[in-house]
């Protein structure tokens, strides 16, 4: 799976998540940068990409993902 790929599933995720059909999320997005990203839709989010991609993020990665191309670095790695 390409980076193209994986912002377009990404993408999907975040829309569903966020009720937003207008979202569109980056390298550097950050849940500054979404309306509404706080720390009870940050585990929504997270659990939803883990169905999605089919992976399973450790406690280690969650915390160090500073923005969403952090997190596709990591499902680059484990999808």
């Amino acid at each position: 799976m390409n980076r193209e790929e994986i912002f377009e599933r990404l993408n999907e995720v975040f829309r569903d998540v966020f009720d937003d059909e207008e979202l569109t999320v980056t390298e550097d997005t950050t849940a500054a940068d979404v309306d509404g990203w706080d720390s009870l839709v940050h585990i929504t989010l997270i659990s939803a990409v883990e169905d999605e991609f089919d992976i399973k993020f450790d406690m280690k990665s969650i915390v160090g993902m500073k923005n969403v191309g952090d997190m596709a670095d990591i499902i680059e790695r484990e999808a």
